[in-house]
C-alpha cells in the first residue's frame, strides 16, 4: 500500500520556477518507481516524467525535458519535480504516481496516485 501527498503547486508567471513535492508512505519493501503526470483542462492526463527506485535511470516526456527535473529521497520518502522556465501551456493540475518494477509512461499501469496540486503558469 502506497499513500501520496502532493505540494508545491501554484501561480507563477511565464519563465518562473516551481518545485513540487511529493510525501510517500509507503508499507512495502518493494521498490517502485515514481512518476509524475498533469491533466490540463478538457484534455488527458499526460506523462511528465518517471525515476526508478534508485534514482539513476529517469525518462522525460518532451515537452519538458532541459526545463524540469525530477529526484527522490528514499531515506525521506519523498519525490521532487523542479520545474524551471514555466510556459503557460505548462497549466495543469500534477498528480504523483507510483507503480512496482520498471518505469512506464501509461498512466494505467501506476497503481497509485496523489490528489494532485494545481501549477498554474501566467502569460
Amino acid at each position: 500500500q502506497v499513500q501520496l501527498v502532493e505540494s508545491g503547486g501554484g501561480l507563477v508567471q511565464a519563465g518562473g520556477s516551481l518545485r513540487l513535492s511529493c510525501v510517500v508512505s509507503a508499507r512495502t519493501s518493494s521498490s517502485y518507481t515514481m512518476g509524475w503526470f498533469r491533466q490540463a483542462p478538457g484534455k488527458d492526463r499526460e506523462f511528465v516524467v518517471s525515476i526508478s527506485w534508485s534514482g539513476d535511470s529517469t525518462f522525460y516526456a518532451n515537452p519538458v525535458k532541459g526545463r524540469f527535473t525530477i529526484s527522490r529521497d528514499n531515506a525521506k520518502q519523498m519525490v521532487f519535480l523542479q520545474m524551471n522556465s514555466l510556459k503557460p501551456e505548462d497549466t495543469a493540475v500534477y498528480y504523483c504516481a507510483a507503480k512496482y518494477n520498471r518505469g512506464s509512461t501509461y498512466s494505467g499501469e501506476y497503481a497509485y496516485w496523489g490528489q494532485g496540486t494545481q501549477v498554474t503558469v501566467s502569460s
